[in-house]
């Protein structure tokens, strides 16, 4: 691999050159109008072989039709188990849509003009990024059970921000990516999603751009990519290692059939050990433990009454099967009772900007109700463990 030769042209502006190729390397915000006249410029003045942009298929399709969410089936996101990646996805759309509310600008626009200016000047298009469901599950796949329960607290609670940017704040964005901001931010929280988050895509931004066709080449990525493409854009990259999506990890199987064959082997030894009084005592105490903090899980995601008693019902069996999960039961129960309507699915993206839009909108609330449940479950299940290991004593 030859070593790339990298100049700065102007700011946000650099010009690579490795293999024969000119990569215009483009820095940009997505919530910046000014990024979106530098990509603009960019592509007309130098009227490329290709274009380059830090868009997914999924990503580029919701770009191109805001309505996508129409076309959601909640119930199979359920069956499916991408409740979490569907939630993150809403979360992180509605971050962006606040940001550029604030801004006076579409969020994602730096990208559409690209594209738009891409086809006007006919050079062919890249969508250079890996597909979101694919990075939010190889980062899911680093956490720990405790650094999930992190996350989950996270999520649910940055739906009750409602901090509002000052003008320090804004103009600070405007000079990065503010997507890559909040990445930056999740990552230093929890360092062991650093790779699969930023160093992970910086890769596969730097290949896609470097074997897209032609001599000539515009890559337009948020500006938080830009020192990573520089560091790989001379090296091999794996792509296929890449696109996996890694196994469950064996401590998580272990984790996950250890609970209940521990709870089962404490329930049987008691029994053998002090009797049925015993035993009884702790099975009351594991159904409580779990039904109490499950149907507060539900309570708290103001779900239909129906759908807290099956939630909480189902919890301590759940519990004792990795296979299912409690929230998921809960969901399932709220979205039959209380079926997603025509405008839910219509105002689903401004809805996501706020909490009460989430409590509102019958789709987002289907998923606050399995989040929620699954987090208070968990912590019901090992308080139930506590309560059962402390009659031993």
């Amino acid at each position: 691999m030859n070593k790339a030769k990298i100049s700065n042209l102007e700011n946000n502006l650099d010009l690579i050159e490795i293999n024969d190729k000119q990569i215009y390397l483009v820095g940009t915000a997505h919530i910046s109008e000014e990024s979106a006249e530098l990509a603009e410029k960019t592509i007309r003045e130098i009227k490329p072989d290709a274009v380059a942009v830090e868009l997914c298929q999924p990503r580029y399709d919701s770009l191109q039709n805001p309505d996508r969410w129409k076309n959601t089936d909640i119930i199979t996101v359920i069956k499916e188990g991408k409740s979490y990646v569907l939630l993150a996805q809403l979360i992180l759309a509605g971050f962006q849509k606040k940001l550029g509310e604030n801004l006076k600008v579409k969020p994602g626009e730096d990208m559409m003009r690209s594209i738009r200016v891409a086809k006007e000047v006919g050079s062919e298009i890249v969508l250079a990024d890996r597909k979101i469901r694919t990075t939010l599950k190889r980062t899911w796949s680093n956490l720990s059970i405790f650094s999930m329960i992190k996350v989950l607290f996270s999520m649910i609670a940055s739906l009750f921000t409602t901090e509002q940017l000052d003008k320090e704040e804004i103009e600070r964005l405007k000079s990065s990516d503010a997507l890559d901001e909040l990445m930056k931010d999740f990552s230093k929280a929890l360092p062991e999603v650093k790779e699969s988050l930023i160093t992970e895509r910086d890769k596969y931004l730097a290949e896609k751009m470097r074997s897209a066709s032609g001599k000539s080449i515009v890559a337009v990525v948020g500006a938080g990519h830009v020192p990573g493409i520089k560091e790989w854009i001379s090296k091999d990259i794996d792509m296929k290692a890449l696109d996996e999506i890694p196994k469950p990890k064996l401590t998580r199987k272990i984790i996950g059939w250890g609970i209940p064959i521990l709870v089962i082997g404490l329930i049987i030894a008691g029994f053998v050990r002090s009797g049925g009084q015993t035993s009884s005592e702790m099975l009351k105490m594991w159904f409580i433990a779990n039904f109490f903090l499950a149907g507060i899980g539900a309570i708290l995601a103001l779900a239909h009454p129906i759908t807290i008693l099956a939630a909480a019902l189902a919890s301590p069996f759940t519990s004792l099967n990795p296979m299912i999960a409690a929230g998921w039961v809960g969901g399932i129960v709220e979205a039959t009772i209380r079926k997603p309507r025509v405008s839910d699915l219509e105002n689903i993206s401004d809805d996501a900007t706020s909490i009460r839009g989430f409590y509102k909108n019958r789709v987002t609330k289907v998923l606050l109700v399995i989040c929620l449940v699954n987090l208070f479950g968990t912590i019901g299940t090992f308080w139930g463990i506590e309560r059962i290991v402390s009659l031993w004593k």
